[in-house]
């Protein structure tokens, strides 16, 4: 602590409901820490705000007296440390309300998309929600693609009014009509324009998916993402799709007999009937030949999250790129199978990830958000986690090696959700959108208050 943070807290104690942590006292250490272990904060105070005034005590407070500023949900999203700083965490703001007569979801900061999907499955509605555990406003605003944004669009499409507080202190409502500007950036641009109290989402009428992950034995890979290739150009709206190549990780909620193997993954969910996401399935599945283990059934929507993605792996540190390509050539293939399949050294705990986007997504409404590439059809995201320390350099070398190798099939575009590299942020955008965003930025943020995040900076 040093003269300027001491004064700071005192006047945040005095002003905040929630609590105020400094260094040395026994819940700073829990507190400030983000789900993502590699940004390892050391901020000068954690202040858990519990409602939106102390979210504006909070930004006052640091405006006032200097300090950097950060907001930190989960933790998912964490790209930059916050050290020296103060530290904002939402996750006691996570209230769910959900209207179903409207169909809309009104979103505290601090919820999770578990919490949003079970208010709202006994409606017989679903979000445009992605890994359970992950914060649903961070995702919301940093684009956002899930299991039913083929037939839906980003979860960003989604986003009809936000409050927020802005870098001035001032608590503000962006709907279509009010501040159109600054609506239309939070769709895809994240946390750079404000502090998100609350947020109003629509719903969708899903209550049961036929959805899940099977597992095949990695000797096929060349030939099944070879008809990935060709089978992708005719998924329907309702089917949403990924192929993972990945070393099982050594999980308590994974069986004994799979932790540490290679597996080729089908991951799948589909807006409709069995009979038809199996007919839909019926060319991957062939070309993948018989499962070892199969999950994909019909089930309801709150249950699909957690059999798609398997069990939420614990807080560790973890190295992750993702690139956009406009077609998959036998050469980036070839590349993905030597480099993640049968008998490659790959991570212990490492997946590379080739989704199909396109869909809704690709059509979006003429005031859409900024949100993605959205003419770009696939993704490739390599994922490895760091175990030890000492596991660094492997895995920095293998993701390395893996992302230099496909990049020139790149398109050179990301997606800001999947992005771990802040200097990558432009990429995250088309042009004609990265300058609108930069002209908004100037307008609500002239001096970068909201800096520690994927940056879009006012000039």
């Amino acid at each position: 602590m040093n003269g300027t943070s001491d004064a700071a807290a005192r006047i945040l104690r005095d002003a905040f409901t929630g609590a105020v942590h400094l260094p040395g006292d026994q819940p700073w250490d829990t507190a400030r820490l983000a789900w993502m272990r590699g940004v390892d904060s050391r901020p000068a105070i954690v202040a858990e705000a519990a409602g939106p005034e102390d979210v504006r005590a909070g930004v006052l407070a640091a405006r006032e007296h200097g300090l950097p500023f950060a907001v930190q949900s989960t933790g998912h999203g964490a790209v930059l440390p916050s050290d020296g700083g103060l530290l904002l965490t939402t996750s006691r703001m996570a209230e769910v309300t959900i209207d179903p007569g409207s169909r809309t979801a009104r979103v505290g900061p601090g919820a999770v998309w578990a919490d949003v999907i079970a208010a709202a499955a006994p409606h017989g509605l679903a979000p445009l929600s992605g890994t359970p555990s992950i914060g649903a406003t961070g995702f919301t605003l940093g684009g956002g693609i899930g299991w039913l944004s083929r037939r839906y669009g980003f979860a960003a499409d989604s986003l009809l009014s936000a409050d927020l507080v802005t870098a001035d202190g001032r608590l503000v409502t962006a709907t279509a009509d009010d501040h159109p500007d600054l609506h239309w950036a939070l769709r895809g641009g994240s946390g750079n324009f404000g502090v998100v109290t609350s947020m109003e989402v629509r719903l969708h009428p899903v209550a049961r998916v036929h959805a899940g992950m099977a597992l095949y034995p990695v000797g096929r890979a060349r030939e099944v993402l070879a008809c990935y290739r060709e089978w992708a150009q005719e998924e329907p709206d309702e089917l949403s799709t990924a192929l993972l190549l990945m070393r099982m990780p050594p999980f308590p909620g994974v069986p004994e007999p799979l932790r540490g193997k290679q597996f080729l993954a089908l991951r799948a969910c589909f807006a409709g009937s069995s009979e038809e996401a199996e007919r839909h399935l019926k060319p991957l599945r062939d070309a993948a030949g018989q499962p070892v283990v199969d999950s994909i059934g019909p089930m309801e929507f709150a249950r699909s999250g957690a059999a798609i993605t398997g069990p939420p792996p614990p807080p560790m540190v973890a190295r992750q790129q993702i690139d956009l390509f406009r077609t998959l050539p036998d050469e980036m293939l070839e590349t993905i199978v030597e480099a993640a399949g049968e008998g490659a050294a790959s991570p212990l705990m490492s997946s590379v990830e080739i989704r199909h986007w396109g869909g809704a997504m690709a059509r979006p409404d003429a005031d859409a958000g900024p949100a993605g590439h959205r003419d770009v059809p696939f993704s490739v995201i390599t994922t490895a986690m760091v175990g030890t320390p000492e596991q660094q350099v492997t895995v920095d070398a293998w993701v390395d090696g893996l992302t230099d190798r496909l990049r020139p099939h790149a398109t050179g575009g990301t997606f800001l959700n999947f992005l771990t590299d802040p200097a990558r942020t432009r990429s995250a955008f088309t042009a004609a959108n990265w300058a609108r965003l930069v002209e908004v930025k100037r307008t609500w943020d002239g001096d970068n208050f909201f800096r520690l995040n994927h940056n879009i900076p006012p000039n």
